[in-house]
């Protein structure tokens, strides 16, 4: 099977940059969020559909980034 329909956005979450990853294969949707600095991938999640698969994806990235110390 083949990735279809993939798109890239970048966004602002909880003041933090992301970058949010979605794409479709067959019949399910997918959805990853990397930070935008350096880059690193920490939320996944597939979905019936793409708007339940960002979803999950921006819940999981919210709680995880809630638990991210910031230095000052």
């Amino acid at each position: 099977m083949k990735a279809e329909s993939y798109s890239t956005r970048n966004a602002e979450l909880d003041g933090w940059a992301i970058v949010i990853e979605s794409y479709s294969v067959g019949d399910r949707f997918y959805c990853s969020i990397s930070s935008a600095d350096p880059g690193a991938r920490f939320a996944r999640s597939e979905g019936a559909s793409l708007e339940e698969a960002e979803r999950v994806a921006l819940e999981k990235a919210r709680r995880y980034l809630a638990q991210t110390r910031v230095r000052k």
